[in-house]
């Protein structure tokens, strides 16, 4: 790690010298995020939605000096640290990346983040890590880190919300067995016990194995009006609920945001009636994304509207600071998402561009409703929804 930064502040010494303010002809941002492993199908539109924001942006040709950004894609795996830490290793000193949008799942986030990030002075705005756990104060994470995605202390009351409104008084629980399922995991039972629930049994269970009969005949044995999987769809989770349904165990289940993707319309109507929530923008502002997109990427997918978001933060903050130095826009990034200032929805980011080139002042709204509370969270809005003939269907919005 000496190495590593020595050798990132020696480049970012050369670019100081080439380019004053932190100017240049290029700037990169790394695309942190699994695009393997258990949320591929979900990242499948994260991805292109983080680099519709920066296509956008190079189209204006109005960040810095006319500077053109480069997005440089590096897979976290969603639940290798390892591998992650290797990954985001690479964009700093092989790609030379000035920001990050990611990572994606928690633990890998957070590994990510303390053991490579913060040594070298990093920006990282994630889309979808949502673990409590990483509500870190500015002193811990140095002011570099935020996300446009709520923290899962809010998803486990949201979550009770949905179950008691509908009369669900007793559910199984079974989450995936790191961060992410536990903090999610923790918080809902805090907020549903606290609302008169009963939890029956409230399980680990790990990912990518090949049978999970034994613990679906755990989940049964205790018993529950609803099963909530609280994990990853393209693995534990969607096997999960494959082999409730073949046992006869659960037939309707409750899916937090890890589980709610186009995976689930293989199930089809076998888990009618089942629901849900993730975070996701009102309905006007889905409307307007989608419309944006023109069908490029699936713009209601889970993380979609905030992984554009979390682009568009990263290259108006660097317009903020007329900079592209993480050092000198990581504390532009609040101010530019918040009030006062002129609103900037999808779609105008060249306005907001021209506005902070002129000295002015923008309240980032975006695709998914930008608004940062500190230090660096997101305050959230969660689309609530229930399946219908495989298809999860909006219900309302929390």
């Amino acid at each position: 790690m000496k190495k590593l930064l020595i050798g990132t502040a020696l480049a970012t010494s050369v670019a100081a010298t080439a380019f004053a303010g932190g100017h240049a002809k290029e700037v990169t941002i790394g695309v942190f995020l699994g695009f393997t492993g258990p949320i591929e199908s979900m990242v499948a539109e994260m991805g292109p939605g983080a680099e519709f924001a920066i296509s956008e942006v190079n189209d204006s040709g109005a960040l810095l000096d006319s500077a053109k950004v480069k997005a440089v894609r590096a897979d976290t795996t969603c639940i290798d640290s390892g591998a992650a830490q290797a990954a985001i290793e690479r964009l700093i000193t092989a790609d030379g990346v000035d920001g990050v949008v990611g990572g994606d799942c928690s633990g890998v986030t957070g590994a990510a983040l303390m053991n490579v990030a913060l040594p070298n002075g990093m920006v990282m705005v994630s889309p979808s890590a949502t673990s409590p756990g990483l509500s870190h104060n500015n002193n811990e994470d140095k002011g570099l880190f935020f996300r446009t995605a709520p923290s899962d202390a809010r998803q486990g009351v949201v979550m009770t919300e949905v179950l008691m409104d509908q009369g669900i008084k007793s559910v199984a629980v079974t989450y995936t067995n790191n961060d992410y399922g536990k903090g999610l995991a923790d918080a809902f039972q805090s907020a549903y016990e606290a609302a008169g629930g009963t939890i029956t049994i409230n399980a680990p269970h790990e990912e990518g194995k090949a049978d999970y009969s034994s613990e679906v005949a755990a989940l049964a044995a205790a018993g529950g009006d609803r099963l909530v999987v609280a994990g990853y769809v393209d693995q534990g989770g969607g096997a999960i609920i494959q082999a409730s349904l073949d046992s006869g165990a659960f037939d309707t289940f409750h899916f937090p945001d890890g589980m709610i993707s186009d995976t689930l319309s293989k199930f089809g109507s076998d888990i009618d009636g089942s629901t849900g929530q993730h975070p996701a923008p009102s309905t006007e502002l889905a409307e307007s994304f989608t419309a944006l997109v023109g069908g490029a990427f699936n713009a209601t997918s889970p993380f979609v509207p905030e992984s554009y978001d979390a682009a568009a933060l990263i290259m108006l903050a660097m317009q903020s600071a007329d900079s592209k130095d993480p050092a000198d826009y990581k504390d532009h990034i609040m101010k530019v998402a918040n009030a006062p200032g002129t609103k900037i929805g999808a779609g105008e980011l060249a306005k907001g561009l021209e506005i902070l080139r002129g000295g002015g002042d923008i309240d980032y709204v975006g695709a998914s409703g930008v608004e940062l509370i500190g230090p660096g969270e997101a305050s959230g809005t969660y689309r609530e929804v229930v399946m219908k003939g495989g298809k999860d269907t909006t219900v309302a919005f929390r």
